[in-house]
């Protein structure tokens, strides 16, 4: 059987996201890093969300989780031996070994299976990302903006641009608004702003200072999406016959 684009991309984003989560976890963190406080156990929360979102939809991309059958059991077990190898080898490049990890690991895991036997691809990708997106934006103690500026400001332009290219798409294939209108607008910018504005409160309620520049670079992101996107679809609106809908 010819695999899907879906699948492909879905394939290839493994391929590239595992080893690179490997790396990055068994590197001394910087030192700027450490400075900002991140919340170690968020971090690995959310990486391994997307590990198993992207395991299963990798092998299974047109169904959701049978508990009855072997293959949900089979990708847990993966990712926890995974977590486990990650610990273990983690003592030895001078970083510990931490059993509470591990748990977060398995427990993120099983979460990410248990949501995606009810969500089918689409709506566990927003899901998935909606949530690494809100994670990511809380996952320091302190002010990113102040330690790391430009990678501060290079992931408030491109999570949310992606977030919303992911909605915008959705839009698209399950709901029935046509585009680019005044209904279709309001639906494309809501969901992105309101995954923003509970970022940020969050942020603020944690103790953290409010900024009004990420507010600024994520805002920009959202709407450079949501107007390019009305704008192809103005475009190729004017380009079929009114009539008919054929070209």
């Amino acid at each position: 059987m010819v695999k899907s684009l879906q699948q492909n991309l879905t394939v290839i984003s493994l391929l590239i996201y595992w080893p690179v989560l490997f790396v990055l976890m068994h590197i001394q963190v910087p030192e700027q890093i450490r400075r900002a406080g991140v919340a170690d156990k968020s971090l690995h929360f959310v990486s391994y969300l997307i590990l198993v979102f992207l395991l299963w939809f990798a092998i299974s991309p047109q169904k959701k989780v049978e508990w009855r059958k072997g293959r949900a059991w089979w990708v847990f077990i993966a990712i926890v031996a995974f977590g486990l190898i990650d610990e273990v080898v983690q003592g030895w490049t001078g970083r510990s070994f931490d059993l509470v990890d591990l748990a977060v690991d398995a427990l993120s895991a099983l979460t990410g299976l248990v949501l995606f036997s009810f969500l089918s691809f689409w709506h566990a990708l927003l899901l998935v990302t909606g949530a690494a997106v809100f994670l990511l934006t809380n996952v320091t103690r302190k002010d990113l903006g102040n330690i790391l500026p430009v990678t501060n400001a290079f992931f408030h332009l491109s999570a949310y641009a992606f977030f919303t290219l992911l909605w915008v798409n959705y839009v698209r294939l399950f709901l029935r608004v046509r585009a680019p209108s005044v209904g279709w607008m309001v639906t494309a910018f809501a969901p992105p702003l309101v995954l923003l504005l509970a970022g940020k409160s969050v942020s603020v309620i944690s103790g953290k200072d409010f900024s009004a520049s990420d507010v600024l670079l994520a805002v920009a992101a959202i709407t450079t999406v949501v107007v390019s996107t009305a704008v192809v679809m103005l475009r190729l609106r004017r380009r079929m016959n009114p009539k008919t809908g054929t070209r």
